[in-house]
């Protein structure tokens, strides 16, 4: 596996910007992740984004507001995973909230239909006898699926976030910060993001025509739905540009507030946290696996009716089941990394020769459909390259879930495959960090071979490293509980605006380990003579030295709560033995 290198941040030109930060550790914590203004620090609901800007957003409220005003039958066609509930949720909350009277949704089984509006899809969909159908977190690469659509005398609304290919579907609108020609300056937004602007821009347009008054309905808050937009945004794990992190930040607040769906609270409750403190990572690894679990191993629609009920008595119900789901889940995943780690014994991650192995592609006939993208991730930070992980799919086709390190376009890299190999990949998707893929088994070997030549072009080998970049020490002073709260309160943190980590060299007074994988540690900074309780979650123990009781150790500084008492807890990110000449 990966040695990680710990590497300190470095600030240029802008080192003299932020004055108006008052706390000198939040200044530099902030200039390290590349804010120059204190304007981008503002997540009040006055700096978001105009919706004006979103290429399609006219011809999609004229389009939702022909609906509402003809009584017509909607129908949301979402995603399986937490951006894509969320978004089928936020959606049917707001159009109720707005007087449609008939609207449902249809959320494909990943097992039987695959992503996106299908042509299979439509099919079912066309049973319902929509007059409109709405894509959300899905559907900008749905060519077929949109033209069959269009062919039956459906309308078609495009919601997406995905990147898109050379050509966009015959939509009557689409609404997706990524085509060409967009001036929507955040490109970051997720599935929920999108639509959330959507519904926006359409209650706008709703209070312009007195559709409130003459229908006798009072104007919802848009804020009410944020708390959706919050766990969508962070569960998908898009970059939290300045925009991102407003929408989350009143997301979180609502939340804090108890001012949320029951759902969320729901989720929350089970999974051990308390919903007046919660931060942007428990949204992104309590409440996202558990609604992401109905997704991946059955439908979910479980997770969709848990975040539309408004009894709380239904969303205990639901939640009992999503967190059922979940544990089923982790034993699948638990299992699958160990045989995927099994068949990686012997492999070596070092870049030598123009002929090693850049990404990773690991197959099993046994693996679970549903769990390979989490398999991906897992190995990617055990390898740091890009992997993909195929399973099983249907009539001899492999699904394929990839998950690649920062600097690797790992969609873009798809695109080079499939231009230089036409027809080696059935079809494709995706980020720059996540993608999906289906491929003829026959085909695997050389789509590896293919795989591998390509990124052997285009990657360096130094994004092959694994770094993990530290914002210094802390003094010890600074290891208490005030800091901890000012840091846990200075986000939201998150993909692209990492939480604060640190660096320091330890003396470690006691060590124990508990529930079995955690290691559980008192340290005494070089520095002084004060402990601090520190903690490793799901250690290899194979880190561990014996040899020495010193140890350079990189870790977040957290507020660890217990039995109603808050204190300072180091969470130890990466840990290596100090030897005596060092």
């Amino acid at each position: 596996m990966n040695d990680i290198h710990i590497k300190q941040y470095e600030v240029g030109s802008s080192a003299g910007l932020l004055n108006g930060v008052e706390h000198s550790l939040l200044r530099r914590v902030y200039l390290h992740r590349g804010v120059k203004s204190e304007t981008e620090l503002d997540t009040s609901l006055a700096g978001l984004l105009p919706y004006g800007l979103l290429r399609g957003i006219d011809q999609a409220v004229n389009l939702l507001y022909e609906a509402l005003n003809n009584r017509s039958h909607i129908l949301v066609v979402g995603d399986f995973d937490a951006d894509g509930a969320t978004s089928s949720a936020l959606t049917l909350r707001a159009l109720r909230a707005f007087g449609a009277e008939h609207v449902d949704y249809l959320v494909p089984n990943r097992f039987e239909y695959g992503y996106g509006l299908t042509p299979e899809i439509v099919e079912v969909a066309e049973a319902r006898k929509p007059d409109l159908l709405i894509t959300v977190d899905n559907g900008i690469s749905s060519l077929e699926g949109v033209a069959l659509a269009r062919t039956k005398g459906i309308s078609v609304l495009v919601t997406d976030h995905h990147l898109p290919g050379a050509k966009l579907p015959n939509a009557n609108a689409i609404v997706n910060p990524n085509v060409p020609g967009c001036r929507f300056p955040s490109k970051c937004l997720a599935g929920v993001g999108v639509i959330f602007y959507v519904m926006l821009a359409l209650r706008s347009h709703l209070r312009e025509q007195h559709w409130f008054e003459r229908n006798a309905i009072t104007p919802p808050n848009m804020a009410q739905f944020l708390d959706l937009v919050a766990l969508g945004t962070v569960a998908d794990v898009v970059p939290l540009d300045s925009n991102n992190r407003i929408l989350v930040e009143q997301g979180l607040r609502r939340i804090r507030a108890g001012r949320c769906i029951y759902g969320i609270l729901s989720l929350l409750s089970i999974g051990g946290r308390n919903y007046q403190n919660v931060v942007a990572g428990d949204l992104g690894f309590v409440v996202g696996p558990r609604l992401n679990a109905a997704g991946r191993l059955e439908d979910m629609s479980v997770g969709i009716e848990c975040l539309l009920t408004n009894n709380e008595n239904t969303a205990l119900e639901l939640t009992s089941r999503l967190d059922m789901l979940n544990r089923v889940r982790r034993d699948i995943e638990s299992q699958m990394q160990t045989e995927a780690l099994i068949a990686l014994e012997g492999f070596s991650p070092q870049v030598d020769s123009k002929e090693d192995v850049y990404g990773l592609c690991l197959y099993d006939s046994n693996w679970h459909q549903g769990v390979i993208g989490i398999l991906a991730a897992r190995i990617r930070e055990s390898y740091h390259r890009p992997v993909i992980v195929f399973a099983d799919g249907v009539n001899g086709e492999l699904k394929g879930s990839a998950r690649s390190v920062q600097g690797v376009h790992i969609r873009d890299v798809l695109a080079d495959v499939a231009s230089s190999n036409p027809g080696l990949i059935a079809k494709f998707g995706g980020h720059a960090m996540a993608a999906g893929l289906s491929l003829s088994v026959e085909n695997l070997a050389v789509f590896d071979e293919v795989f591998n030549k390509v990124l052997r072009q285009t990657v360096s080998k130094d994004l092959l490293t694994a770094n993990l970049y530290s914002d210094g020490q802390l003094e010890n002073d600074e290891m208490d509980l005030s800091t901890a709260i000012l840091l846990r309160n200075a986000g939201p943190w998150g993909q692209g605006f990492p939480e604060p980590v640190f660096d320091g060299v330890f003396e470690v007074v006691q060590h124990r380990i508990v529930g079995e994988r955690h290691l559980k540690l008192v340290l005494r900074a070089d520095s002084g003579q004060r402990e601090i309780d520190a903690i490793a979650f799901n250690f290899d123990q194979m880190e561990w030295s014996e040899d020495t009781n010193r140890f350079h150790i990189a870790y977040r500084l957290d507020v660890n709560e217990f039995r109603g008492q808050q204190c300072a807890q180091l969470v130890v990110q990466h840990l290596r033995p100090v030897c005596q000449h060092d």
